[in-house]
Parts: C-alpha cells; structure tokens; sequence
C-alpha cells in the first residue's frame, strides 16, 4: 500500500491525528518514568538487611510500679527466653532494625567538635546480638560479657569497644575498609572507642536515610524505663513462639505492660508501606492511561470510519479487498502512532532529567523507552483493529446511496 496516500489524507484532517499523537507521546513520557519510580521503589525494598528477618520478633517491655527493678527483670526476662525452647536467642537493645525509631550518632577518625562526623544508626547490644541478629562478622570478634555496660538515660559516657559494618568501615576508610579493624574513633566528638569487629551487612531503623547501611554496634543495656527486646527463633517457629513469649513476659512481672509484639516481616512491611502504596498507585495510573489513550484512537478511527463510509464503498466497488480496506487503516494508526511515540521518546528524556534534578531520583533504565514504544505501538494497532475491521466490511453497494 502507498503511504503518499494515506499521509495525504491525514493531513486534510489532521487535528484528530495530532491529537492522538500527543496523547500517546504524553502517556509514553509518564509510563516510563512511572516505571522508573516504581524500580527504584522496589530496589529499595528489596535491599537484604544481613538479619535472619523471617525468624525474628520484638516485643516491648514497660514498668510502671514505683518498685519496678529494670534492671533485675531485664536480666530474668533475657535469662528465660534464652531457655525457652524454640528461641535461638535474645537481647534487649534500644531500638529494632527497619522499624522507623531509633538513634543515630556520629563517628570522627579525629577528636573535636569541629570535625563532621560520619553519621550511624547505633543499636545497643550484649554478647548475644550477632546471634539473635544472624549477622555475618567478616572481621574482628564478638563482644563478651565483661564488655556490656549498664546505662541511664541520661548518661553520657560510652564503652570502649564497637562492632561497625561494612557499609560504615567504607564510608570512614574508603581507600581500604578491611583498616578498620582496630582503629580508634570518636564519638561524642572526643570519646575514643575501638573498632574490634567488622560485619557484612545490616542495616539501620529509617529506610530513607542515606546511611541505612551503616550501623554499629555497641555493648551496652539500657536502663530506660522502656525494654525492647528482640528474640530469634528455630527456622518455622516463629509464629508458635510469639504468643508463648508474649505470655511468659506478661505471667512473670504483673509490675509492667507487654506490649507491640511485631515480626520483622511486619516491621518491614509497614516499613516500606508508603513505597508499596505508591507503587500501586503509579500501576493504576499506567494501566489508566493506556486504557484512555486506546478509548482516543477507537475514537478517531470510528469517526474516520464513519465519516469515510461511501469513499470504503466505492473503493470496494471499484475491486478493493477487505484485507487492503484493514490495512490501510491499520496503516493509518501506525504512522499517528509512530509519531506519537517518536514525540514520546523526547519527552520521557526531558522529563526525567527534570525529576533527576528536582527530586534526585536515578536515570531511567536505557531499554525502558524501546520497550514502552513498541508497547504503545502494539496498543495502537490492537485498539484501531475493530474499527479497521469494521471499515473493511462495509459493502460495496454503499457507494450507490444518496443522502
């Protein structure tokens, strides 16, 4: 078929066509960068947090009678849940991975109030947290016994040794992060404490911060008047052993609230909540999109079909066939489509270095602007087929009639 032609005839009436070009070019530039949100939105929650996640629970502790002993209960609450059978192991510390709520620090390789720090998530531990977490130590050595602390709230010194991982050694020493070990740096801008472990991955309370992944571990239980703590499971026995700890907490101190007993899987996922939410909400939007912009073209090509219906007669009058009659408007929609997407392309590009300096998100992915063209050209074609189809079966005694 000649497209002299059929371009001949779109450019007598061209205001349809130019609109269903810029709606597809328009659906095409916000699709891809949907996309591109909703991959960075996944990649982030799919980030591996180096805990045992599907075999960890936290559960909080809070006293309320004047002669509540915190630090007694502490002791006998982590002493019975470590023989509990089921439990691998427990530590109380002052905050739970993922969960929003937390401390952060900064650490210096140089004393002085001067210097900027390189912020950490901080959580405290005993001798027992790599366990109970089921973190990897690539280096160094665990904290023992002799190293825990006890601290008020209001406390201002800090023990001597830390664990750190990975993520944060690279970020103080990044010439060579296995140096680390052993290096002394300053917390509180002057306190010296030692490096003495280094592990694989783990991450901090706020999925959001920069420095997720940098984490450290300090030995230390916390007299606050609020415990957490955070107990790992024998793998599949995690949702048997929760309202069995629950239960313990509450029978062995009446002086005290058990409360906010959450899995780490729902952790994450209230977590990374918002991301999820929005991921949906971009999908609704492409596939709303998509559906209103193949309504646009069914549109068009009725109205040409309807507005052209004695001109099909007296072509298939004069021999015609109906595969040439579907081809032609099958034709027809490619071209506007192919401009569309052309014009796509241009403003998915724009668009996205736009929000790259607006909102600092990643470049879009290379293979998502040919993907999503050919996408929105096999959606022009499927959606201009029942009209085309219709075109072709117009008879050729139409071409007879009066008005």
């Amino acid at each position: 078929m000649e497209i002299g032609p059929i371009w001949r005839a779109m450019m007598r009436n061209k205001t349809g066509a130019i609109l269903i070009a810029l709606q597809i070019a328009v659906t095409m530039a916000i699709m891809v960068n949907a996309i591109s949100i909703m991959q960075e939105k996944d990649r982030m929650m799919s980030r591996p947090s180096g805990l045992d996640e599907h075999n960890l629970f936290s559960i909080a502790s809070v006293g309320f009678a004047k002669d509540f002993n915190e630090r007694v209960t502490i002791e006998e609450d982590l002493a019975a849940l470590r023989a509990m059978p089921g439990i691998v192991n427990a530590i109380q510390s002052n905050a739970v991975p993922l969960s929003g709520s937390g401390w952060s620090m900064g650490l210096q390789t140089e004393p002085g109030a001067e210097i900027d720090g390189t912020g950490v998530g901080l959580y405290f531990v005993d001798e027992h947290g790599l366990d109970t977490y089921g973190v990897n130590l690539l280096a160094g050595e665990n904290f023992s016994a002799s190293d825990v602390a006890w601290r008020e709230r209001a406390a201002t010194e800090w023990p001597d040794k830390t664990i750190i991982t990975r993520a944060m050694a690279e970020a103080m020493f990044p010439d060579d992060w296995a140096s680390a070990l052993g290096k002394t740096v300053y917390i509180a801008d002057t306190q010296p404490i030692t490096i003495t472990g280094i592990v694989e991955k783990m991450q901090g309370s706020w999925p959001g911060w920069d420095g997720f992944e940098r984490v450290m571990l300090v030995p230390t239980h916390t007299l606050f008047g609020a415990t957490v703590y955070l107990i790992r499971t024998e793998p599949g026995m995690r949702d048997s052993v929760m309202p069995q700890v629950e239960e313990l907490l509450a029978d062995r101190n009446k002086d005290r609230i058990v409360r906010s007993m959450r899995s780490m899987d729902e952790i994450r996922e209230r977590s990374y909540r918002s991301e999820s939410s929005m991921i949906k909400i971009l999908t609704f939007t492409i596939v709303l999109l998509i559906a209103i912009t193949s309504l646009g073209i069914v549109g068009l090509a009725s109205f040409s079909v309807n507005r052209r219906t004695r001109q099909i007669g007296t072509r298939r009058a004069l021999g015609a066939s109906k595969l040439v009659i579907l081809r032609y408007f099958m034709t027809e929609n490619f071209i506007i489509s192919l401009g569309g997407v052309l014009l796509g392309a241009a403003l998915t590009v724009g668009l996205n270095i736009l929000m790259i300096e607006t909102f600092s998100l990643t470049r879009i992915t290379w293979y998502l602007v040919p993907v999503a063209m050919l996408l929105l050209l096999a959606v022009g074609q499927i959606a201009v087929f029942g009209p085309a189809r219709r075109a072709s079966s117009v008879p050729p005694a139409v071409a007879t009639r009066t008005v």
